[in-house]
């Protein structure tokens, strides 16, 4: 039977790695001022990301552990409250979250359960949503929070105010520039961290990719010889 979260500290970086997994490094159409730079102007800037993806690499230093552990994968992102992180290395794992209920995949093994039922991770989870969606006040109910830097260059501390939520983590900050977060660090009370890096998938590729082809026009069409020659010219 697959468990709904491993034990402690297993069960902490699984925490961990639901509330990284909502970070997703996505740009907005628009960008924040770099005048007059606060907290609601980048809720303002993020709200407007209504879908996205990102690959991810993240590092985890645990205290017991002499070497950093490693992994890599995918994130993605619909509005208003449904993510998907989904490890690739050093093996397979889901985690999927949408509305209420969480589902966990390891291997052929598939649990969903409620949120409900796990207090700690869904006020995580609540917290996370509130800044993707640009939720200013679900950010202040559960965290504390403190922004630093500037537009082009930004972190934003979250503490949770639930004293049981700090006992499995006790902090995530949130770094990045302008309207596209960069990194994710979580620290946990017993000094085990993570940091993960975050690499937005270009939505200007995936418009490209999208676009049909345009026919020539008339009176514009190209031969072989114009184009640079067949085959090599197609494989390009």
């Amino acid at each position: 039977m697959l468990p709904l979260l491993p034990a402690a500290p297993d069960r902490r970086g699984a925490i961990a790695r639901i509330a990284a997994a909502c970070w997703l490094g996505i740009t907005t159409l628009g960008g924040v001022s770099a005048t007059g730079f606060d907290l609601t102007q980048l809720m303002h800037s993020l709200a407007q990301v209504k879908a996205g993806e990102a690959n991810f690499i993240e590092r985890r230093q645990v205290a017991m552990l002499d070497q950093t552990l490693e992994s890599s994968g995918k994130l993605s992102f619909e509005a208003p409250d449904t993510f998907v992180r989904e490890t690739l290395k050093p093996r397979r794992e889901r985690f999927a979250v949408s509305g209420n209920m969480l589902t966990i995949s390891q291997g052929t093994r598939t649990r969903t359960v409620a949120l409900d039922s796990m207090p700690e991770a869904a006020v995580i989870l609540e917290a996370i949503r509130g800044t993707l969606t640009g939720n200013r006040e679900l950010l202040d109910r559960h965290f504390s929070n403190q922004l630093s830097g500037n537009a082009e260059r930004w972190s934003l501390e979250l503490v949770p105010r639930d004293a049981r939520l700090r006992g499995q983590v006790a902090s995530v900050r949130v770094a990045g520039q302008h309207a596209i977060v960069r990194e994710v660090h979580v620290a946990m009370p017993d000094g085990d961290r993570s940091v993960m890096t975050i690499e937005p998938v270009a939505q200007a590729a995936k418009v490209s990719a999208a676009a049909p082809s345009r026919p020539a026009s008339a009176g514009t069409a190209r031969t072989p010889a114009d184009s640079g020659g067949g085959p090599a010219s197609a494989a390009r």
